[in-house]
């Protein structure tokens, strides 16, 4: 006789990938086609930053004799310039300045706003008082004036741009992950885990910080787009990148004395930032509602 088999305990290892990627497959379904569709604009400006020579054979900087000022067409998606050159082909190698510039500014407000937050809201008291004051000033001052001081401070260019555009988000940052810190602190896992003899840092590694981020990543999507809006802006004004250089509020400067004859100068870089922008918005919008 045989030797009956012993039934079979345990979660095989399919429907463990079964449970592990439900709650991802759940969340994926739950997004819109809005969400989406701001996705797929983000991913496609990160690809012309990434790779311009995939999306565009013209060069951004030298022109094209005899092309001077046409009107959008399929040759040319957003028309040419003064000198030649292809809009479209410089929107998207001006891609890469624009979404580095912002990105470099949402780093930077992200890091150290976090990081004051952090100490302030686990910290409280006298240090507590002292740093909100601090974000209370600065919340006082409009950031773009508060972006062109720094400036005037470190001198002209993209990455000077991106620090000034940045350290004016600090504080909206740092106000918002001390919110976020001291409704953590309050929960009851938090509380056991420094009753039961935790270290306060290693709380606030494992456990403060990992659940105070998600309010604090959707905000730094939506300051991603406010800060592609601002080094544009700079940009405009002359704070930012020199010429000849493709940056996308650049691009809108350099057509504003063309408006009456060539209006796709203005139009077509100044409808990507807007659309990059409300893109950007969208994305945090989504990940705040799941938050």
């Amino acid at each position: 006789m045989g030797v009956a088999e012993e039934p079979r305990t345990g979660v095989s290892a399919g429907s463990r990938t079964a449970e592990w990627w439900r709650p991802v497959l759940e969340q994926i379904k739950g997004i819109g086609p809005a969400t989406w569709l701001s996705y797929a604009v983000l991913i496609l400006a990160v690809l012309w930053a990434l790779f311009p020579g995939l999306f565009t054979a013209y060069d951004a900087i030298t022109g094209t004799p005899g092309q001077q000022l046409r009107a959008p067409s399929l040759a040319h998606f957003f028309g040419t310039d003064a000198l030649g050159r292809d809009v479209f082909s410089r929107v998207v190698h001006g891609s890469v300045h624009s979404l580095s510039g912002a990105f470099v500014a949402t780093a930077v407000g992200l890091v150290v706003g976090t990081a004051l937050g952090l100490l302030s809201g686990s910290v409280g008291g006298v240090v507590d008082e002292i740093v909100m004051r601090i974000v209370d000033v600065l919340l006082s001052i409009p950031g773009l004036l508060f972006a062109l001081s720094i400036i005037i401070l470190l001198g002209f260019g993209t990455l000077n741009a991106s620090i000034a555009v940045g350290a004016a988000a600090i504080a909206a940052f740092a106000r918002l992950m001390r919110s976020e810190v001291i409704r953590v602190r309050s929960s009851d896992y938090v509380e056991a885990a420094i009753g039961s003899g935790g270290k306060l840092s290693s709380v606030l590694w494992r456990h403060v910080l990992p659940n105070s981020l998600t309010s604090v990543v959707a905000f730094s999507a939506l300051q991603f787009g406010s800060a592609i809006l601002q080094l544009s802006t700079l940009s405009f004004l002359g704070y930012g990148a020199p010429p000849p250089t493709p940056e996308w509020g650049l691009l809108v400067a350099e057509g504003r004395n063309y408006v009456a004859t060539a209006w796709w100068l203005t139009a077509a870089p100044g409808l990507v930032v807007v659309i990059v922008v409300l893109a950007a918005n969208q994305v945090s919008k989504s990940i705040r509602g799941r938050a």
